[in-house]
């Protein structure tokens, strides 16, 4: 039998290298898909580049859609600061209906690959408070897959699969250092320099150094200070 395909959609971040490092140690056929949406920290396109050739990804496509020309968000807009103190409110690092876009375009590839499965690394416990990253909005969207696609009204609807749902970033890092995945190669501050150096400041790079910390490896992030 043929390994079952899935589309990875890949960041280039911590997170979304170890869903594709963890769905090719399972025996999927891996095509990972990154967005440009019109992001500042682009230097993460750069890295999901490096990982999905050191993951061995059968296809690796990037499509573009620009976010950016609504703003509304610190990572779209350069004239909205990003944060660099945690906040108790949805941060303004939230992208409007990002996480809806993305995950639109990944079920049109996947239909076209006539994939089984789309693979995604939305977390629940240790990120930012955005609402497209909870289970209620996943559960969401997989009934709109079954209703919107060719496959799902013929009854082979394809599955959301979000193993990092309920793990702590510890637990995140702990399951991609098991898989011999070298987080060196992925890029997760939210104001990353062009060489992919973080700040170490934003909220993204807390919660990455405070994962390591926990899961006691020691962090491979190059910081630009």
């Amino acid at each position: 039998m043929s390994a079952p395909r899935a589309v990875i959609l890949l960041s280039g971040g911590l997170d979304s290298s170890t869903v594709l490092a963890a769905a090719r140690a399972e025996g999927r056929e891996c095509y990972a898909l990154s967005v440009h949406y019109g992001q500042r920290h682009a230097a993460e396109i750069a890295a999901a580049r490096r990982i999905a050739a050191a993951l061995g990804a059968r296809e690796h496509r990037l499509a573009s859609v620009d976010l950016g020309q609504f703003g509304g968000s610190a990572l779209t807009d350069p004239t909205i600061k990003v944060p660099e103190t945690p906040s108790s409110e949805i941060p303004v690092t939230y992208v409007p209906a990002r996480n809806t876009v993305l995950l639109a375009l990944a079920l049109a590839w996947a239909e076209v690959l006539a994939a089984d499965e789309i693979h995604l690394g939305v977390n629940a416990v240790d990120y930012s408070g955005y609402p497209d990253c909870r289970p209620a909005f996943i559960e969401a969207f997989q009934q709109l897959a079954g209703l919107a696609t060719k496959r799902g009204v013929e009854g082979q609807p394809l599955r959301l699969v979000t193993p990092l749902m309920q793990l702590s970033k510890a637990g995140i890092i702990a399951l991609g250092h098991s898989l011999q995945l070298d987080y060196s190669l992925t890029v997760s501050c939210y104001q990353a320099t062009d060489e992919g150096l973080a700040c170490g400041r934003c909220d993204a790079c807390r919660l990455r150094a405070e994962g390591f910390r926990q899961a006691g490896l020691a962090d491979p992030t190059r910081y630009a200070a």
